[in-house]
C-alpha cells in the first residue's frame, strides 16, 4: 500500500476518536474520518504505516443506514464535532460500546451490568465556550481550531453553543477591530488577544466573557469594550480580562481583572448555587451533568449518616450535590482558584458540613489516611489522565465502602478500576452519559464496592 493509492473498502467499526474502521482485500486496517459503519467508500490513503493506514473519502459508493446531514457547513473542516455526520442513536451506540470495550478489554471485567447509556439534547448544550482569535486580511476572526492543528477555522454559529455566544462573539470582533487590537501570534508571540472566552449559567441566563490576553498593554480599550458589552447584552454580568504572557497551549493564564461587574458569575446545579470564576471547572452541559451527579448519588446509596470524601473537587459541584444526604463532606482540588469558588459555594448555599482543601488529590488523600480519617463513601472525579498510584493506595488505606468513580476518560477509568479490584473491590454497575454530544468524549460513572473480608 501506498500513499495516494485509492482502495473500495466498508466501514465495520469506529475508534474512540470517531474515525471509521476498514480493511482493504489484503486485511489491511485502514481509519478513515466522517464515515459511519456500514459506508462503502472509494477511499485515498494520505498515511501509511507497518501495521494500518489513514485515510480519507474519495466518494461514498453505498451509504450506511446511520448518515445523516450534518447541519453545520463547517463540520468538515473544524475539529469539534465528531459524529455530526451520523444519527444520534448511532453515535449513542458507539459510545456505548467504547465504554463497554474498555472495562472487558483494557480492565478484563466480565459479568458486569453495564446500564443503558444515558443521552441528552444534541445541539445548543454547551454553557462554555473558547474561541481562538487570528487575523485574516487584517481583520480578527475566531472560531475552532481545525482538527490536529492551530489553524483557526472562521466560525461563530457553532450549533453546540447557545445562539447568543455567536452573538456576542461578532459583536467583540467588531469592537476590537475598531480598536485595532492585534490578534496573538504563536510563531513570534507577538500580538495581544489570544481567545474570546464565554460563559453562561444553564439555569440562571447569567454570562461572563473573559478577553485571554498576552499582556495588559491594551486594558483601557478593553475596558471600553466590556463597557459596551455590557450595554448591549444585559445578561452580562462579569467581564473580566485573563493575563496569559507564556508561549504555551495552555488557554489561560494565572492573572484575572475584572473590566465590569463582577469577577464571575452564578448558576444553579442539583438546587445549589454556583459562583463560577474564569478558572472554575465546571461541566459543560449542565441538565446532562445534573442527571449524572443524580446517578452518582444513588450508586453511593447515602442515607444521612455517611461522611464523603470528594476527591478532585473543582468547584465543589458534586460535594454540595451530595451534602443533603450526607454527615459530612470533605473535598479535596490543587485548583487554588477552584477551592476558593467551593469555599464561596458553601457559603452561598448555607451548607454546614462541608470542608474543602487546597492540595493534590494523592497527597490529601494520604495525608486524611494518615490522620485516621474513614469515609464511607469516596467519590472521585479525576482528569483525562486518571488517578495517580498514590490517589488510589490513599484510598484502599481509608477503605471506603464504596467508591464512585466519575470519569470523562473510559481507558483510564477502565485501568484505575482493574486496580481498585486487584486490591479488595468489585465493580458493581457502570453506566456512560454522554455529556458531549456530537464529539468523540463519553463520561462514565462506576460503582465500585468494597469486599468484606479483604
Amino acid at each position: 500500500m501506498k500513499k495516494n493509492e485509492f482502495y473500495t473498502i466498508e466501514i465495520t467499526g469506529m475508534t474512540a476518536e470517531g474515525n471509521g474502521v476498514g480493511r482493504t482485500e489484503d486485511g489491511m486496517a485502514v481509519f478513515v474520518p466522517l464515515t459511519a459503519v456500514g459506508d462503502v467508500i472509494s477511499c485515498k490513503i494520505v498515511k501509511v504505516t507497518k501495521s494500518f493506514a489513514y485515510g480519507i473519502i474519495d466518494r461514498i459508493i453505498t451509504s450506511s443506514p446511520d448518515r445523516t446531514e450534518s447541519g453545520c457547513p463547517v463540520s468538515d473542516k473544524c475539529g469539534g464535532c465528531t459524529f455530526r455526520h451520523m444519527s444520534y442513536s448511532a453515535e449513542l451506540a458507539v459510545k456505548d460500546k467504547l465504554v463497554r470495550d474498555a472495562f472487558l478489554r483494557l480492565g478484563g471485567f466480565e459479568n458486569i451490568p453495564f446500564e443503558e447509556i444515558c443521552g441528552g439534547d444534541e445541539d445548543f448544550y454547551r454553557n462554555k465556550a473558547q474561541y481562538p482569535v487570528a487575523e485574516q486580511d487584517g481583520k480578527l476572526i475566531c472560531g475552532f481550531y481545525s482538527k490536529r492543528s492551530h489553524r483557526v477555522v472562521p466560525f461563530t454559529e457553532c450549533r453546540l453553543q447557545p445562539k447568543i455566544f455567536g452573538r456576542i462573539t461578532e459583536e467583540c470582533l467588531q469592537l476590537a477591530n475598531d480598536k485595532k487590537i492585534s490578534a496573538y501570534k504563536e510563531e513570534n508571540g507577538s500580538g495581544v488577544l489570544r481567545h474570546i472566552y464565554i460563559r453562561r449559567g444553564f439555569h440562571s441566563g447569567e454570562i461572563m466573557i473573559c478577553f485571554v490576553v498576552k499582556n495588559k498593554s491594551r486594558q483601557g480599550d478593553f475596558s471600553d469594550i466590556a463597557k459596551k458589552l455590557s450595554g448591549k447584552f444585559l445578561d452580562v454580568k462579569s467581564v473580566v480580562m485573563n493575563v496569559n504572557p507564556k508561549n504555551t497551549n495552555v488557554i489561560m493564564g494565572t492573572e484575572n481583572i475584572t473590566l465590569f461587574g463582577s469577577s464571575g458569575i452564578t448558576d444553579i446545579l442539583c438546587g445549589k448555587k454556583i459562583t463560577l470564576s474564569p478558572m472554575s471547572f465546571y461541566q459543560v452541559n449542565t441538565a446532562q451533568a445534573e442527571r449524572l451527579y443524580r446517578q452518582g448519588m444513588e450508586y453511593a446509596e447515602l442515607t444521612g449518616c455517611e461522611t464523603v470524601l470528594d476527591l478532585y473537587c473543582g468547584a465543589g459541584t458534586i460535594g454540595l450535590a451530595f451534602s443533603d444526604k450526607a454527615r459530612k463532606i470533605i473535598g479535596c482540588e490543587i485548583v487554588p482558584e477552584a477551592i476558593e469558588n467551593a469555599k464561596k459555594n458553601v457559603e452561598l448555599n448555607g451548607v454546614k458540613n462541608a470542608e474543602f482543601y487546597c492540595g493534590d488529590s494523592g497527597e490529601m488523600s494520604q495525608k486524611l489516611a494518615d490522620k485516621g480519617i474513614v469515609p464511607d463513601v469516596a467519590v472521585i472525579d479525576p482528569p483525562r489522565k486518571g488517578c495517580d498510584k498514590l490517589t488510589l493506595d490513599s484510598l484502599l488505606r481509608m477503605s471506603p465502602k464504596r467508591i464512585v468513580m466519575i470519569s470523562c476518560n473510559p481507558a483510564t477509568a477502565a485501568r484505575d478500576a482493574k486496580y481498585l479490584a486487584e486490591n479488595g473491590y468489585c465493580v458493581e454497575k457502570i453506566r456512560a452519559f454522554d455529556l458531549f454530544p456530537k464529539t468523540g468524549h463519553v463520561e462514565t460513572v462506576v460503582l465500585m464496592s468494597r469486599v468484606e473480608g479483604k
